[in-house]
């Protein structure tokens, strides 16, 4: 179906076509958050597939490891959330495909054992065959990962072998005991930018809210902000991208991080790094909620440090920066790269939880009237109340949550457009923000011995 903005009411396909304008004060809207994207260079799994990822299911199925392991550092970053707002609620996980990979593999006599995917995981991989001493003519066939059994067939040959999660088998001839044979020859694919546009074309179908690039590639970093922008003016789905030193995109679907964290066992997360934890964060975190002094969990010191004049600076360039706080390590202020402002697009456009407001109003009334409205609800009075009656009610919850404030059912207008089939929705509504800058005068009394 289709979406997106609107400048005139000529559109063809059927759809909800939604503008968000600054008018002294913004729109606003609730909604359910929670989902995160990211492609990563794995060492294991299947290459050019989304897969789901939920946040505390075993991950071993996914990337080959399990969550405690530090190819699954970027994993545990990103489930993190904060000191007041959760992590992400699911995970969409991509393996770049690459070039020059290659799958680890074994020979033991006429049997030849493959990985099931390309990488040096599969590296990891032995196999081990032996005579059952129980049965005449059995074979055990275990494949054993990092010392566990894996996987364990009773067999009398070569034919009778099935794949499993780790390897493939192939082969004929009767089976040779051996006490362990290690595969080898696992090779991690090469990336390149066009594996990044691989992976923007598969992820457009999915619906998340915040994408990472966790790289350096100005070219891929220009193609992601491309990307979220034309995502959410023109398909109707809102979403934000997060990455490091991004802050020449001046956009407020680009979200950039400058600095990164030292966290408590010694490991330096570098800013590419933290994009981990800051994309599954600002996943998570609610419409209502902002992760200005949020505290990085685990992490002890802000690395490198910012003195409050590079702060001031980095911060008026659109960026994200970790400043250390009373033996805790916070987000300094929760922005996006937008840093030139227009008579439609103020100031507030820059704050990331009036962009969470905006966003979840436009995804929660594009699914609301696609399920549910068009084509179904006539073009008449009583059917523009409906229309109206839905948002009225939606956005009095909201403001009983502090996402908006001074709504009044007056604040929305539902009318007939130009053509029969169309209907126009405006809206006036005001963002509640969070406290950030606290300016205090104290008095002391004339009276008053001071030593």
């Amino acid at each position: 179906m289709a979406g997106g903005t609107w400048t005139s009411q000529n559109k063809v396909l059927p759809g909800v076509y939604i503008n968000t304008l600054s008018q002294g004060n913004l729109s606003a809207s609730a909604g359910e958050r929670g989902t995160v994207a990211i492609a990563e260079p794995l060492s294991w799994g299947q290459t050019g597939v989304v897969q789901t990822v939920i946040p505390g299911d075993d991950t071993v199925p996914c990337i080959g490891y399990d969550i405690t392991h530090e190819k699954a550092l970027f994993l545990r970053e990103m489930a993190k959330g904060s000191d007041t707002t959760q992590g992400p609620v699911k995970i969409l996980l991509y393996r770049l495909k690459g070039t020059g990979g290659a799958r680890a593999a074994a020979a033991i006599g006429g049997l030849t054992v493959t990985a099931l995917y390309e990488g040096i995981r599969g590296n990891d991989i032995t196999v081990m065959v032996s005579g059952d001493p129980d049965e005449e003519g059995i074979f055990k066939v275990a494949t054993v990962v990092d010392g566990t059994v894996a996987d364990e067939q009773s067999v009398t040959g070569i034919g009778e072998l099935h794949a499993n999660g780790w390897v493939e088998f192939s082969g004929s001839g009767e089976l040779e005991d051996t006490a362990g044979k290690a595969l080898s020859g696992g090779a991690d694919p090469t990336v390149s930018p066009a594996d990044h546009a691989a992976f923007l074309t598969a992820i457009e179908p999915y619906q998340f809210d915040i994408l990472i690039y966790d790289g350096e590639d100005k070219t891929v970093i220009q193609a992601y902000a491309a990307f979220v922008e034309r995502i959410s003016n023109r398909t109707g789905l809102k979403c934000q991208a997060v990455m490091a030193q991004a802050q020449a995109c001046n956009s407020e679907w680009v979200i950039s991080v400058n600095n990164g964290v030292r966290l408590s066992d010694g490991t330096v997360v570098t800013p590419r790094q933290a994009t981990w934890w800051l994309g599954g964060a600002q996943a998570g975190t609610g419409y209502n909620q902002s992760l200005t002094y949020a505290r990085y969990p685990d992490a002890v010191e802000a690395v490198p440090k910012f003195s409050d004049t590079e702060a001031g600076i980095a911060v008026q360039s659109g960026e994200i920066i970790f400043i250390d706080n009373f033996d805790t390590v916070k987000v300094c202020t929760d922005i996006n790269t937008l840093t030139s402002f227009t008579p439609v697009k103020h100031k507030e456009y820059s704050k990331n939880r009036v962009m969470r407001v905006l966003n979840q109003f436009c995804n929660d009334a594009y699914k609301q009237y696609s399920l549910y409205y068009i084509g179904k609800t006539n073009n008449n009075e009583e059917g523009r109340s409906l229309f109206k009656g839905w948002l009225v009610d939606y956005l009095g919850k909201m403001q009983k949550n502090n996402g908006i404030q001074n709504f009044v059912p007056e604040d929305i207008s539902v009318l007939p457009g130009d053509e029969p089939d169309a209907v126009v929705i405006n809206a006036a509504l005001h963002p509640v923000d969070s406290v950030e800058k606290i300016y205090m005068t104290v008095s002391v009394s004339g009276g008053t011995q001071i030593e």
